[in-house]
């Protein structure tokens, strides 16, 4: 309900202040638009090939526990109660161990993904606020924020792929660009775009 408070209480502002001079607004999915962009894609690639033997090593693990698991199923009639109890205990071991194992490489990627968004943030920011003050936007807000309050968006007033183009071609010297006069915000880490497949922390296997 406040989100739309915001947006009426935006709209009837834009509206009073039409006879005076034209609002022009514009929207951006600053996800999308970092990770697409080629030092994005590049980023994205480089912690993927960092990360693929942590997943490995995840598969590996989960392959010994599913095999564990198998023998147990297999000989529930024909173990001894000593070695079933044997084969319990270190299946919920292997799983503990490996719950531990995937939270930290967790961690770990959230942390490299973080880096690598804010790094990549600051200098799609500087690309924007030219882009803005070039092509004389007012505002422009960010559709990939849940905190955003966008109910409706033109995919006219969307530059997106203009700043992804826009990105890519001055991408030299964007690196080293600081944002012009003007209120700019910085965006918010992207945490779904391009993530590397780490699989989730296994839960315990229930006591046989």
């Amino acid at each position: 309900m406040k989100s739309t408070l915001c947006v009426l209480a935006f709209l009837g502002l834009a509206v009073s202040a039409g006879a005076q001079t034209a609002a022009k607004v514009g929207v951006i999915n600053i996800q999308s638009a970092i990770m697409s962009t080629n030092d994005g894609k590049k980023a994205a690639s480089e912690i993927q090939t960092r990360f693929n033997p942590k997943k490995t090593e995840v598969d590996k693990r989960q392959g010994e526990i599913n095999q564990l698991q198998d023998q147990l199923n297999r000989g529930r009639n024909t173990l001894s109660e000593e070695a079933r109890q044997n084969l319990v205990r270190e299946i919920d071991q292997k799983t503990k161990s490996l719950k531990y194992f995937t939270e930290d490489a967790q961690a770990e990627l959230s942390q490299e993904e973080q880096k690598a968004m804010s790094e990549l943030g600051g200098r799609i920011m500087a690309v924007i606020d030219k882009y803005a003050k070039d092509h004389g936007y007012t505002l422009i807000l960010d559709v990939s924020s849940p905190q955003t309050p966008v109910l409706y968006a033109s995919n006219t007033i969307d530059i997106t792929r203009d700043i992804i183009d826009l990105y890519d071609k001055n991408a030299p010297a964007a690196a080293g660009a600081a944002p012009a006069s003007g209120v700019v915000k910085p965006p918010a880490a992207a945490t779904g775009a391009a993530r590397p497949a780490v699989p989730p922390a296994p839960k315990p296997a229930p006591p046989k």
